[in-house]
């Protein structure tokens, strides 16, 4: 492909196994120190260094800096989306890590995809908003629009939409989720969901991991809120 967006530079980028690792580490959303990432991705620090370099120059990852720390993220939700389709497209082709463990069905339950929701609760949520008609087909970036209705609906449970209206970044976005291989909600309003949820306590983070769990009472609300 001689002209247009240099997609084998990405390819690049992603496809070192290290890289991937780190990667997939900050999915979680939080930010890492190079030295976290190296642990995760079984690398010294120095080869770490190394990677982190190439993958802010390709700009798939940010820094800041705090006292002597240097703390790395995604370089945006964008980024987060494109990691977790690649994972989809990987589990649907049969490329699986051989490596399974306990947390593997409580990701598949519910995880965090960066700054929203995933998981079995979040496609759950995504067919429920869909089927009522609460989002629509938009010419938008995301591609995907609350109705009004499903505006209002939001607004029932406390998601203000004034402040994600003003924000540069898509409202709703369809992110195809790798353990269920549809759509879960990304986007503003996914991210304000996820935040929503956790405000209320439905929903709880397990430290260092992507795993979320749902409490009892949250599971019967998301599943009152969200019927199928």
């Amino acid at each position: 492909m001689k002209d247009g967006p240099d997609i084998a530079r990405i390819g690049g980028l992603i496809g070192d196994p290290a890289r991937a690792n780190i990667l997939s580490a900050l999915m979680s959303g939080k930010a890492l120190t190079a030295t976290e990432l190296a642990v995760e991705a079984g690398i010294t620090g120095q080869t770490a260094s190394s990677h982190l370099k190439k993958l802010m120059e390709g700009g798939l990852l940010t820094q800041a800096k705090q006292g002597r720390h240097r703390y790395f993220t995604l370089a945006g939700p964008e980024v987060g989306t494109t990691l977790e389709a690649l994972m989809g497209l990987a589990a649907n082709k049969g490329h699986l890590r051989t490596r399974t463990g306990p947390r593997d069905p409580a990701m598949r339950t519910a995880r965090v995809c960066y700054d929203h929701l995933a998981g079995d609760m979040a496609v759950r949520i995504y067919d429920s908003l869909e089927t009522r008609g609460f989002l629509t087909t938009s010419s938008d970036a995301g591609g995907i629009a609350l109705t009004e209705t499903g505006e209002a609906f939001l607004a029932t449970i406390g998601v203000d939409l004034l402040p994600l209206k003003a924000a540069r970044r898509p409202m709703c976005r369809p992110c195809l989720d790798w353990s269920e291989r549809r759509n879960h909600l990304a986007g503003a309003v996914g991210a304000a969901l996820l935040s929503r949820f956790q405000q209320n306590k439905w929903l709880r983070r397990e430290p260092d991991s992507r795993v979320v769990h749902i409490s009892q009472k949250g599971d019967a609300e998301l599943k009152a809120l969200f019927p199928i």
